[in-house]
């Protein structure tokens, strides 16, 4: 995974940060099937968009969007199917979603945000600074809601929202289709049923 430079910000309070996730309803951390769908259309958008000339986000500042590219391409790394988060167009998806969903503004930022305070608290440096085990372990803390302590509940919802998202816009691309090997409708000449280990699995017969 290629690492972006180093970015220095300011130094944010983490009390500022909590009063900016807590300001956000937890509805704005969960998506819509409704949302999903608006999601498939805009990630085309933005990616057309993006291939025209260099991007520029239009909500996310610099950093944020260093971090942005990161994040995703950690959850969905490139591999020898794929291309990764990044080179199918996921931070610009993101970029364009913000806009376009302003309510959920608040969660991402404060999201991002208490991602780099929790670094810097552990590490001294921001999440794009850190070393790949340095983000493993801030990850590991929030990735898994079941096992997460109450301290993190709130980077626990803003990954889990960036994560969704992150997968929204990934298999919304053709790369991602094809990552999953859909194949989509395809008309057969005979229909023999359901296959047997599929029947079995199911517990059911046709008898």
């Amino acid at each position: 995974m290629r690492r972006p430079p180093s970015l220095k910000l300011r130094r944010t309070s983490r009390r500022d940060v909590l009063k900016l996730m807590l300001a956000a309803p937890a509805a704005t951390f969960a998506w819509t099937d409704a949302e999903a769908a608006q999601a498939a259309a805009a990630a085309q958008t933005a990616r057309a968009a993006a291939t025209a000339k260099p991007f520029a986000p239009k909500f996310f500042t610099a950093s944020e969007y260093s971090l942005v590219r990161v994040l995703s391409d950690i959850v969905i790394p490139k591999d020898e199917r794929s291309g990764s988060a990044t080179d199918a167009g996921v931070p610009e998806f993101m970029d364009f979603m913000m806009i376009d969903a302003p309510t959920r503004q608040v969660a991402m930022r404060g999201g991002l945000a208490w991602l780099d305070l929790e670094c810097q608290k552990r590490f001294d440096k921001l999440f794009v600074a850190c070393a790949d085990a340095e983000r493993a372990a801030v990850l590991d803390d929030i990735s898994w809601p079941s096992k997460a302590t109450p301290e993190f509940a709130h980077g626990v919802a803003f990954f889990n929202n960036f994560r969704d998202l992150t997968a929204s816009g990934f298999w919304t691309t053709r790369m991602g289709i094809d990552d999953l090997q859909y194949m989509g409708n395809r008309s057969v000449a005979r229909w023999n049923g359901c296959p047997p280990e599929a029947l079995k699995k199911l517990g059911v017969s046709y008898e």
